[in-house]
């Protein structure tokens, strides 16, 4: 069915299944925080403890991003993006079976290590099919999944475990998510050439100018890229693997009422997300450069998320709803937008690794803030942990206004030869294309 659909149906079809991709991607991975009480009870764990079972996954996350993106620029998005559903998957259905802490904590190892391939791929695909003009957009209602998973999580969690048990909803997930790679195989195609020639100048991606991976280390964008990743991810993280249980162990909510409220700062997340990428392709069509609009938003949003400051002063659990409504609205605006920058800011064929080299960044930064969690969460209280958060994402402005810039290989020139004086300089049409 996908071959007879033309084009610009099918690019829609790929986002879509895209997007539940990266639900149960998410849904998979909150699964431990909202079952946080539940988890510490059954293998008898302290905040430490919790600690090492979310570092272990976060690790074996970061180590693998580099590998996933260096994958999808080798291989390409659906080869790489099935092997990865199909792994992670089969980690959930190991962690509904497991029997010991060490089985559990191995399986969440085996999570964090196949999860990663969806988000370089995914920046892959929305390059390719998608010209500048709509690519913020549409990369936000692609990964808009992660804060949809987020959202259903709570009450599907819940209600499974409270009307089965915590192991059938590792089950249920690990199924669910060897359905979507059978839709995703079947699904997936490679752009025609006119796409691909609208979106990034050329018929052929693969044919595109790239950096060699040893070039890349020595552009200005990609530590910058990676710096602001470091910095700013870890406030996301904060909000996935512990507002959960902060909300069910130091705002008084229990198990049900996580179902029934928890959800709510994803949603507004999400939906705040999708505004703001909307905002940023608008101001790019009435003129703007693209980096620039993509740097006028972040920048504007980047003003919410100091709001976490105020969590440990005003204990009402729906202000802390509220309150985190906000910062993660600010949280997905950054992690939707930067992959945008870095399609914008890279040639194509090398997207994917800088997103997935990034990702690893991001996830070591959120790796060091979760210990910083464990110790101080159960001693010195959340105080501390709030203010530190809430320097985040201003410092993030800072390095994306003084490192990010567009990054293009130069030319090679063979030796001895020179360009003719009777004719102009060759235009580069992928970095003209890439601005559209």
């Amino acid at each position: 069915m996908a071959s007879l659909l033309p084009p610009n149906r099918r690019r829609w079809f790929i986002i879509l299944v895209i997007f539940l991709a990266i639900v149960f991607n998410y849904f998979d991975r909150q699964i431990l925080s909202i079952l946080k009480p539940v988890l510490k009870e059954e293998f008898s764990l302290d905040d430490s403890g919790y600690a090492v079972v979310v570092n272990i996954f976060t690790v074996c996350y970061a180590l693998m991003y580099p590998v996933t993106g260096w994958l999808v620029d080798r291989f390409g998005a659906k080869l790489t993006m099935f092997f990865g559903i199909i792994g992670w998957s089969l980690a959930c259905l190991g962690g509904g079976i497991s029997k010991s802490i060490g089985q559990f904590t191995f399986f969440r190892g085996m999570l964090g290590m196949a999860e990663p391939t969806n988000f370089p791929a995914q920046l892959r695909v929305i390059t390719i099919w998608f010209p500048g003009k709509m690519r913020a957009t549409a990369n936000s209602l692609c990964v808009a999944g992660s804060s949809i998973g987020a959202i259903i999580a709570p009450p599907l969690v819940a209600w499974l475990a409270l009307a089965f048990n915590w192991q059938f909803v590792f089950l249920v997930a690990g199924a669910v998510g060897l359905a979507i790679a059978v839709l995703w195989i079947f699904i997936y195609r490679e752009p025609p050439a006119e796409v691909a020639r609208e979106a990034v100048g050329t018929g052929n991606p693969a044919d595109s100018t790239a950096f060699t991976w040893r070039q890349l280390w020595g552009t200005r964008t990609l530590w910058g890229i990676l710096l602001i990743r470091f910095i700013s991810d870890p406030v996301w993280y904060f909000c996935l693997f512990w507002l959960p249980g902060y909300l069910q162990e130091e705002s008084g909510l229990s198990l049900q009422q996580m179902g029934m409220f928890g959800w709510i700062p994803f949603l507004v997340a999400d939906l705040g997300a999708i505004a703001t990428s909307a905002w940023s392709d608008r101001l790019v069509k009435k003129g703007k450069q693209p980096l620039m609009a993509r740097k006028i938003m972040l920048t504007s949003v980047a003003v919410l998320a100091p709001l976490c400051v105020l969590t440990p002063y005003i204990p009402n659990p729906f202000v802390t709803l509220f309150i985190f409504s906000i910062v993660g609205m600010a949280c997905l605006s950054w992690l939707f937008t930067v992959s945008v920058v870095v399609a914008e800011a890279f040639p194509i064929n090398n997207v994917a690794s800088v997103l997935g080299i990034a990702g690893g960044f991001g996830a070591a930064g959120a790796v060091v803030f979760n210990y910083f969690v464990g110790q101080l969460m159960g001693t010195l209280g959340a105080e501390r942990i709030f203010i530190s958060m809430a320097l985040l994402h201003p410092l993030a402005v800072l390095v994306l206004w003084t490192m990010v810039r567009p990054e293009r290989p130069k030319a090679k020139v063979s030796v001895g030869s020179e360009p003719s004086p009777t004719h102009a300089p060759q235009v580069n049409t992928s970095e003209l294309t890439l601005n559209v």
